[in-house]
């Protein structure tokens, strides 16, 4: 490990090992949120999404996820990427489609702030998840198709 990079605190290796990650488009934006400041993670940027549960698949998890972060009905479309965080959570990436008419409202246990950014200007937020700022940059090599 780094100099700049920061240790694992003890409270992100605790709770769901598999997650779900939803990338949703508006033009050409896409959907990011920023973490309420009480959790793990709190005041990070990063794409909505969160847990699987057992039994769940990861296609459930994603909807169920956007419907208690966002208030959003999702429809999961295909999925994009799979990773695993240096601290061994496996994240699966779907592509998911948002309809026209939905209005997000922000659950303030979850989410602070609800955002739409370009990937360039996401790509430079200094507060963005370390898994989102890998995923975009893979998407802009061509690695991952997220259209």
């Amino acid at each position: 490990m780094s100099e700049t990079t920061p240790p694992i605190p003890d409270s992100w290796k605790t709770g769901p090992r598999r997650g779900a990650v939803a990338v949703i488009w508006r033009g050409e934006e896409l959907l990011v949120i920023r973490r309420a400041l009480h959790i793990r993670a709190g005041g990070m940027m990063c794409f909505p999404g969160g847990g699987i549960e057992a039994g769940e698949s990861e296609e459930e998890a994603l909807m169920r996820e956007l419907r208690e972060e966002l208030n959003a009905a999702v429809v999961p479309v295909r999925r994009v990427w799979q990773s695993t965080t240096r601290w061994g959570v496996e994240l699966n990436w779907w592509l998911a489609e948002l309809p026209d008419h939905s209005t997000l409202a922000a659950n303030p246990d979850e989410v602070h702030s609800i955002n739409w950014y370009t990937p360039p200007v996401m790509s430079r937020l200094s507060n963005l998840l370390e898994s989102n700022r890998e995923f975009l940059t893979l998407a802009a090599k061509g690695e991952i198709v997220i259209r």
